[in-house]
């Protein structure tokens, strides 16, 4: 008498011994919480504006705005040593453990802004409250992208880790849609007035109940199947950081170059952006964030097209592409910009967006190939965050401060096409990762 297999399709393991539902499992976990983690961090830049008339009421308006970005920039000097945590934990003691750490982390600072008073209330203290939960978002930020990345890297098929690692930057991004969304929702609904008293606090109330979700969600999640092979032949290393730095500083090297590109442009086009349409363009603040919502939302489809197409043309490529694109049409891009036609505003937006998934979908599993496992968190970490810590959290600081002493609207672009120009010959001087096997 024949009998039926009870193992249901999903749960059959594939050739390398990991079941479709455990991938898939690991794919949704990983997007909801690198989506929340990045919610809770760019929904500052998007109200920019208001928490600057909330926390330096007392200064210019564009004295203000630097005062409010220069926070945003400072929270990011400290992600470098938050990669050396994060990396450590991650080598150490696994993916999994460093993931559920930093979502706690960064979900408590960001609910705790909501709730520090303004300067009205307690003056000088204020800002420099608003500095130190800013400061331990930043630690907690140091970890979340590098450990996403690999884990999506260590659990994907061979020939599918850039779709799989494209998940991170989507998700990202996803983050900031709801954050874009939000702060239109509210300059639609409430005053001007409202905003700055108490309406900018509301997204970061959100904080607590989704980072709990997020959690119990990466507490469900088995650690990576290469994380456990090294674990289980006593292979992981005591020192990680040491071993980078002593057997892997030209990988970190190339990295930290290769960075450059996504740093700039992901704070300039994705975050600072609102602020530039309408403090230096004079659009109207819903249509700025709606024309950033409509650019995110494109962005999404795109980066998984590019996670596709790293797979089959190789990492190297479509980097390089992404870098050339960038050298060439940003300064006619924003020249577009200032024509004062919205629509026109809304094809450059989707324009700059989809140049910039042919390097953010591709630079996760790039990056997280570049380095082998025992060493992989704390290479992806700490290159990505040196890099995002220099130029990335001062890129809307540096945007408005060189469009002030440069007397030009076009000064972010330029500043977009050096960074193009640094990735490109970082990429250049890298091997292609696409096609080795992922523990070299």
């Amino acid at each position: 008498m024949s009998t039926e297999n009870s193992t249901a399709p999903s749960d059959i393991q594939q050739a390398d011994g990991i079941s479709k539902d455990a991938r898939r499992r690991v794919l949704w976990g990983s997007f909801f919480g690198n989506f929340v983690e990045w919610f809770d961090y760019a929904v500052y830049g998007y109200l920019a504006a208001t928490i600057s008339q909330a926390f330096f009421p007392e200064t210019d308006r564009q004295t203000a705005l630097l005062a409010t970005f220069a926070v945003f920039a400072i929270s990011f000097f400290i992600r470098p040593l938050g990669g050396f945590v994060w990396g450590h934990i991650g080598d150490r003691l696994g993916r999994r453990t460093a993931l559920s750490l930093s979502i706690l982390i960064m979900s408590g600072a960001t609910f705790c802004i909501a709730l520090i008073p303004s300067y009205a209330v307690i003056g000088v203290g204020a800002p420099i409250l608003l500095l130190a939960v800013r400061v331990v978002q930043g630690f907690s930020a140091a970890g979340e992208y590098a450990g996403a990345s690999a884990f999506l890297v260590e659990y994907a098929p061979a020939n599918r880790r850039g779709l799989y690692a494209a998940v991170v930057p989507a998700s990202t991004a996803a983050g900031l849609l709801l954050g874009s969304l939000l702060a239109a929702l509210l300059s639609i609904v409430l005053t001007p007035e409202q905003m700055t008293e108490w309406g900018w606090r509301l997204p970061f109330l959100l904080a607590a109940p989704m980072g709990l979700i997020g959690r119990y969600i990466r507490t469900k999640l088995e650690d990576t199947p290469a994380f456990r092979a090294i674990e289980d032949q006593a292979e992981t290393t005591h020192a990680p950081v040491k071993d980078m730095f002593s057997k892997h500083w030209r990988a970190l090297l190339l990295a930290v170059g290769a960075v450059l590109l996504n740093a700039v442009g992901f704070y300039v086009i994705l975050s600072y952006m609102p602020t530039y349409l309408s403090e230096e363009l004079g659009f109207g603040s819903t249509e700025s964030f709606f024309a950033t919502t409509i650019a995110l939302t494109t962005y999404i489809g795109f980066i998984f097209l590019t996670g596709l197409a790293s797979d089959r043309f190789g990492r190297k490529r479509v980097l390089l592409t992404a870098s050339v694109a960038f050298i060439l049409f940003t300064v006619p891009a924003f020249m577009l910009l200032d024509t004062g036609s919205f629509a026109m505003v809304l094809l450059v937006q989707i324009a700059l967006g989809a140049m910039l998934t042919l390097n953010d979908g591709t630079l996760p599993s790039f990056l997280a190939e570049l380095f082998p496992t025992r060493i992989r968190y704390s290479g992806f970490a700490v290159s990505f965050n040196l890099s995002n810590a220099v130029f990335g959290g001062t890129a809307p600081f540096m945007a408005t401060l060189l469009i002030g002493m440069m007397h030009t609207k076009l000064a972010p672009a330029w500043y977009l096409v050096a960074a193009a120009a640094v990735s490109l010959v970082a990429v250049l001087c890298a091997k292609e990762t696409s096609n080795r096997p992922l523990a070299h």
